[in-house]
């Protein structure tokens, strides 16, 4: 009698039955990682919490909190090992004061402290207090990783925008760490009034109309090419397509790819869009042409004569209007209005950079986006 094959080379007598097991495995592994990164976001905000109120009894003195805190520190490491250094539990005491206002995560169950309040995750469906406030608290899906990043923009709006759309969008850490380095949430706002910055905040980024979709500035810092006049077309479009999950995230949700020197004939003449993708939410198709100088006149010419040739032999009657994307190094406003109609909602100009914004970039930029918001008002 032969020795019985060992169980990784046993063939699948059911294909059908070993996938759904595995399914069904997979699932509860990724349901227990979900609940215990919950749990551990819970508490770290209630130890922080726990920090907070100590050093408030009376007692917030510098010398006493600093010895406190080493000594919670000892403590805790002799007990449950490392991760609980002076360093993390000050990050704790920061995580509750950024979050105070999400006082419904309760006491652990048992304690004498416990609160028979309830807790709905961020972005669902609540109930609402005596105060008709919305009850929130974190999502299981944003792990302890997500809120250290979150906890360092210092801006309430723009923290709660991209809470929500790391959420919506499932970010990873890397990539939200991307999009806050990149001002995302700043780069939306330049077409938005103080209404509009209020709705990016409290429900992220809503695609309702084409204006909604675009940026100005595009931040390709992922592209590794340098700022340079010799830069050819060609090598941004190669670069862009090698990247292209990148490129996606940098435009935005609701992007799918559908080509590259996407040919256009009139008449026997051959013309080329560099770029083409569909918008999933608005149902159109995106032409989007690069240019490695200043934006012309012609440019964006050019685009008119790709955006009515989309409409009038590619689009379906399912279809809504093309729209027309470039993406140039500078561009002159004025000269941009002068050229497309009054009310242009189908043809964009929008700047782009090989390079994530400095230190004094971003100074300027949220000086700027500051002003415009009290502007606004």
């Amino acid at each position: 009698m032969s020795p019985s094959n060992p169980p990784s080379e046993i063939p699948p007598q059911d294909p059908a039955l070993f996938d759904r097991v595995v399914t069904i495995l997979e699932e509860a592994r990724t349901h227990v990682a979900r609940t215990v990164n919950n749990a551990m976001v819970a508490a770290y905000w209630l130890i922080g919490r726990e920090i907070v109120e100590r050093l408030q009894d009376g007692e917030a003195r510098a010398t006493y909190g600093k010895t406190l805190i080493q000594d919670l520190s000892t403590f805790l490491q002799e007990r449950y090992g490392k991760g609980f250094s002076e360093e993390n539990l000050q990050l704790f005491r920061k995580f509750y004061l950024v979050y105070h206002e999400r006082n419904v995560i309760h006491y652990p169950p048992g304690t004498k402290f416990e609160k028979r309040e309830k807790t709905y995750p961020l972005g669902t469906e609540s109930e609402t207090r005596d105060s008709g406030k919305n009850v929130e608290g974190f999502h299981p899906d944003l792990s302890w990783s997500h809120y250290r990043a979150l906890m360092r923009v210092e801006n309430e709006e723009a923290r709660r925008f991209y809470e929500r759309e790391a959420v919506k969008a499932q970010w990873s850490k890397r990539q939200l760490e991307r999009q806050i380095n990149s001002l995302l949430f700043e780069r939306l706002l330049k077409s938005r009034d103080k209404s509009g910055m209020l709705a990016l905040a409290n429900e992220g980024q809503t695609i309702q109309s084409p204006v909604d979709a675009i940026k100005d500035p595009y931040v390709l810092e992922f592209l590794n090419l340098p700022e340079s006049h010799q830069l050819a077309e060609s090598d941004l479009e190669t670069a862009l397509t090698t990247h292209l999950r990148d490129f996606l995230l940098e435009l935005g949700e609701g992007f799918a790819f559908v080509a590259r020197q996407k040919r256009l004939t009139l008449e026997g003449d051959h013309f080329y869009a560099d770029l083409v993708f569909y918008h999933i939410r608005l149902k159109c198709y995106v032409v989007i042409d690069l240019k490695v100088d200043k934006l012309t006149h012609g440019d964006l010419g050019q685009m008119q004569m790709y955006v009515h040739y989309f409409d009038r032999e590619i689009r379906t009657p399912e279809d809504n209007p093309t729209l027309g994307l470039i993406l140039c190094t500078d561009k002159n406003d004025a000269m941009v209005e002068y050229v497309l109609d009054e009310g242009n909602e189908r043809i964009f100009a929008s700047r782009y950079q090989l390079e994530l914004p400095s230190k004094e970039q971003l100074r300027h930029l949220l000086t700027e986006w500051r002003r415009e918001a009290e502007e606004s008002t």
